[in-house]
């Protein structure tokens, strides 16, 4: 199913200022929230929906890759990999975006009450992103590509499993927050009783206490170790373009969320095809005898070669287009062209016969440039000032 479009979701205007944005998310947020939706499965989608949305249009370099490249300059997530914003848990929302309603976790408790028991305020540990480089040639970004990398990253404890401790008796529930990872206080003011929270200082917000740490991990859940990582990367990508991967960064301490995995594309220059966005250029090199009397000639393409005509009398100068030949957009609206600008080569040395031949060419009408000839030459240099 084709994603929706995340300024649709938000109901704002492609112009709207950070502000704006934030304030339409926690709009819908609080909308669909699955506290004042319980059981309702298609509030709980439209509730993760805008939270994507916000996750996008809400960090200026994220906005600017969707602006110019759609869905896919943030991950393509019609991939399949768990690009961008795709496969949010509601612990990855509450954790990234529960500041903006001013709580802990969710932070709904100041609105209408709802959000603030289950979840609480524990703290949930982040892993920390990975980036990494991928090369590609032009035929790999024509069809897309499914790549193999090996990352050394912070993996899961294999022994404990990620939760730091021993064994599942090695761990309580934290005495000063009761599990909740928070501590509230109550201050009389001159505007009555305040109530504040904040981070449990005893379990730092996670709401467990470690008895007894985990031996092969020291009581920090994660381990460094390689990890193989399959990509697949949509055709159509360009150098500098950076996705991203949901979850394929480090893992977090104690089982928290994992961080995402940032893929920065680089392209391999092509020996004989230059790339102009979409369009593919080629510079097509003809003989004198070539170019005067025409024929077919092959020029390369990302996938082999391809048939020309030449129609005799083609000038230096001229470009062919090849419909279709170029690559696609990375938001599927089309495929560009092959684009064969014909230059014509003149020997520089030539012999005594060869000679005689071009000054006995020279003195035929059909070898003198004519007026016409002359005024198209003259009107193409100076367009080129124009």
């Amino acid at each position: 199913m084709a994603k929706r479009d995340y300024y649709e979701v938000l109901e704002v205007e492609r112009t709207a200022t950070v502000e704006e944005i934030k304030k339409a998310y926690r709009k819908k947020a609080i909308q669909f929230h699955p506290d004042k939706n319980p059981g309702d499965k298609q509030a709980e989608e439209n509730f993760k929906e805008a939270a994507e949305a916000y996750d996008v249009l809400g960090d200026p370099q994220k906005r600017q890759r969707y602006d110019q490249f759609g869905h896919a300059g943030v991950g393509g997530a019609s991939q399949g990999g768990g690009f961008g914003g795709a496969g949010m848990s509601m612990e990855d929302i509450f954790s990234q975006f529960g500041d903006i309603f001013g709580g802990h976790f969710g932070g709904f408790g100041g609105f209408g009450g709802f959000g603030g028991g289950s979840r609480g305020g524990r703290r949930v540990n982040r892993g920390s992103d990975l980036r990494v480089k991928v090369k590609l040639n032009l035929k790999e970004i024509a069809n897309g590509v499914e790549k193999k990398i090996k990352v050394k990253k912070y993996v899961p404890c294999s022994k404990c499993h990620g939760s730091g401790a021993e064994d599942d008796h090695s761990s309580k529930t934290c005495d000063t927050c009761h599990g909740s990872g928070v501590v509230t206080r109550v201050a009389n003011t001159i505007l009555g009783q305040m109530q504040t929270q904040s981070t449990c200082p005893t379990c730092g917000g996670e709401g467990k206490i470690i008895t007894k740490k985990c031996s092969e991990c020291n009581g920090e859940g994660i381990m460094r170790d390689d990890d193989i990582i399959t990509i697949n990367i949509p055709a159509g990508v360009a150098e500098g373009m950076q996705l991203s991967m949901s979850g394929k960064g480090n893992a977090a301490r104690h089982g928290g969320i994992n961080g995402d995995l940032l893929i920065l594309i680089e392209e391999e220059p092509h020996p004989e095809l230059i790339r102009d966005e979409n369009d593919l250029l080629y510079n097509l090199l003809l003989s004198v005898p070539q170019a005067a009397l025409g024929g077919n000639v092959e020029v390369p393409t990302i996938d082999g070669k391809a048939k020309v005509k030449i129609e005799p009398g083609t000038q230096p100068g001229k470009v062919l287009r090849l419909r279709n030949k170029g690559l696609p957009s990375v938001n599927s609206y089309g495929t560009g062209d092959l684009l064969v600008n014909v230059s014509v080569y003149i020997p520089e040395t030539l012999s005594a016969s060869e000679k005689e031949t071009l000054t006995g060419l020279d003195n035929s009408p059909n070898f003198q440039p004519n007026r016409t000839m002359k005024e198209k030459i003259f009107s193409k240099f100076r367009h080129m000032f124009d």
